[in-house]
């Protein structure tokens, strides 16, 4: 176990930073749903996860270590619906062009599914963990750990909730390891993953 400190992300590190998320990212099952092909899904997923680290960086929070072993980013409350005006500020307005279209299908059903789940079970006011990444060589070490702390440690004292979806069983206990609790959880429709919603009051 390591105690890091953490420090908000600096612009100039955003394009290291993506491509860290998207290692941290590859093997996640939505993404290897939505993009099967191993070479295209390292492309995209670096370009998507730096117009993530835009928004968040505007909206909310990103927090990274000196020697970024792991990145985090949080919407603010208030923040977490995506407006038009905040996709073309960030530059997501590719994204389907990015994808391509078979791709972007899967995923577009994917967003529908999770955005439905976030409007009905996530409080009104609440932080959005849109990402988290820790590099698989620095995984096991604490690292996810410490850089969620800044963010849960504020939602706390200020009493309010945070709320987040995952794809990977694997995340489920970690989170509730930190106070998320499963609040639903279900199957992406047209043979897309399982996606568990948590919410830590």
């Amino acid at each position: 176990m390591t105690n890091p400190r953490i420090m908000p992300l600096e612009r100039s590190r955003r394009d290291q930073a993506a491509g860290l998320l998207a290692r941290a990212f590859r093997g996640d099952p939505l993404f290897r749903y939505a993009i099967p092909q191993d070479d295209k899904r390292a492309r995209v997923l670096t370009w998507m996860l730096g117009r993530v680290l835009v928004y968040a960086s505007i909206y909310g929070e990103v927090h990274t270590t000196p020697a970024m072993e792991g990145v985090v980013c949080w919407v603010a409350p208030g923040k977490n619906k995506l407006t038009p005006y905040g996709v073309l500020r960030t530059g997501l307005t590719p994204i389907a062009v990015r994808f391509g279209l078979a791709a972007y299908r899967r995923f577009d059903i994917n967003q529908a599914y999770v955005y439905k789940m976030h409007r009905q079970h996530a409080p009104k006011d609440h932080w959005y963990l849109w990402a988290i990444g820790v590099d698989p060589a620095s995984q096991g070490k604490g690292i996810g750990s410490a850089l969620m702390k800044p963010v849960l440690t504020k939602a706390s004292a200020s009493g309010t909730p945070c709320y987040l979806e995952t794809h990977n069983t694997r995340n489920v206990r970690f989170y509730e390891k930190h106070g998320f609790r499963v609040i639903s959880e279900g199957d992406v429709p047209k043979g897309g993953p399982h996606v568990w919603a948590l919410v830590r009051d």
